[in-house]
C-alpha cells in the first residue's frame, strides 16, 4: 500500500460521507495500529533492552566484586558454585549461596569519600 492510496481512501471516505459515520470509523480503525506501534516503542523495546543489560551484568560477575541482590543484601562474591549459583559474603565469616539471577547490580566504591553507588545507575538525562 502506497501512502497516496491510503490518503485517497481517507479523503474519499471523509468527503463523500461528511455527514455519515463511516469516515470516523476509518479514522478510528487507523488509531489501533498507531497505538500498537507506540506501545512497542515505549514499553516493549525498553523492557527488552533492560533485560539484555541485566543478563550481561549477571554473566559478567566475577569473584571479589561487591554486589547487591534483588532483595537488598549487600555482599562480596567469594566463589562460584556451578553456572547459576554464587557464594556471597555478607559479613565476616558469614556466607550465603545465592542465585546468579538474584544479583541486581555491582557496587562501585568512590575512592575519594568512600561512597558506594550501583554501577548500572545512569547519570544521563535520558528518559
Amino acid at each position: 500500500m502506497s501512502p497516496s492510496f491510503v490518503t485517497n481512501i481517507l479523503a474519499d471516505g471523509i468527503l463523500s460521507n461528511a455527514g455519515g459515520s463511516s469516515g470516523s470509523s476509518i479514522l478510528s480503525f487507523l488509531f489501533l495500529p498507531l497505538i500498537l506501534v507506540a506501545m512497542y516503542f515505549f514499553m516493549i523495546r525498553p523492557q527488552r533492552r533492560r533485560m539484555r543489560e541485566q543478563q550481561v551484568l549477571q554473566q559478567s560477575i566475577a569473584v571479589g566484586q561487591e554486589v547487591v541482590t534483588t532483595s537488598g543484601i549487600f555482599g562480596t562474591i567469594t566463589g562460584e558454585d556451578g553456572d547459576s549459583r554464587l557464594w556471597l559474603e555478607i559479613d565476616d565469616d558469614v556466607q550465603i549461596r545465592v542465585a546468579r539471577a538474584a544479583i541486581q547490580s555491582v557496587i562501585v566504591t568512590d575512592d575519594d569519600n568512600g561512597d558506594t553507588t550501583p554501577a548500572d545507575a545512569s547519570t544521563s538525562t535520558e528518559d
